[in-house]
């Protein structure tokens, strides 16, 4: 009996918990969604700064993940913006990723993870006297499509330590800027063909100007 009593007590107690945790979790949803929401705002302008992006104009790739066209203060294209996701050794890591129009990396900024403390997490780290983490600056200017870390034969050196974590942002941002180049390409192509269906389209009968022509016959 007694035994009974003491599992419906851990049943409520745990049912109480349960609830507490669900409602707390509904009230600060929100609050976290309008926190990574302007942290990824604030990453965009920064990534997008040495091509003169001010302006995103958004779009989505298939799968309905979003990347942002930039534009400079003049309206002009001046490149991309896109989120990676790379599974590192314990978190999966989020990039902010800028890419001028030739999807050369612009910039870089990591807004999330949560990797292994004195290893994984040197990939933020910033050294004395510099503004940007060590890790990150070797990426700059390069082609996405060319990204890979020395041991997959690549030019960005791993962090010592911490491959699994190197490998993870590597390829992270390579796969989200050709995935953007392709979006890319595909728009174009349909706005080219869509251009040229307005330019030969057969302008449509007017039958005032045959009218007109059938008199002059006369």
């Amino acid at each position: 009996m007694l035994i009974v009593r003491l599992s419906v007590i851990l049943m409520v107690i745990a049912s109480i918990a349960s609830g507490g945790l669900a409602l707390l979790n509904k009230k600060t949803a929100p609050v976290i969604a309008a926190y990574k929401a302007e942290q990824q705002a604030k990453a965009r302008l920064e990534v997008a700064e040495p091509v003169g992006g001010v302006e995103f104009r958004e779009k989505s790739l298939e799968d309905g993940e979003l990347f942002w066209e930039a534009f400079d203060s003049d309206s002009n294209l001046v490149g991309y913006v896109g989120m990676a996701y790379g599974k590192g050794y314990s978190s999966t890591i989020e990039t902010v990723c800028g890419f001028d129009t030739e999807f050369r990396i612009t910039g870089l900024k990591i807004i999330y993870q949560q990797e292994t403390p004195g290893l994984g997490t040197k990939a933020v780290e910033v050294k004395k006297g510099e503004t940007k983490p060590w890790f990150l600056k070797q990426f700059m200017k390069k082609l996405a499509a060319n990204l890979a870390v020395t041991k997959d034969r690549g030019e960005i050196d791993s962090i010592t330590g911490a491959t699994i974590t190197s490998r993870a942002i590597t390829k992270s941002i390579k796969g989200v800027g050709l995935r953007i180049k392709d979006k890319v390409k595909v728009i174009d192509e349909v706005a080219v063909k869509k251009n040229e269906s307005i330019t030969h389209e057969p302008e449509p009968d007017n039958p005032y100007m045959k009218k007109e022509f059938k008199e002059i016959a006369e």
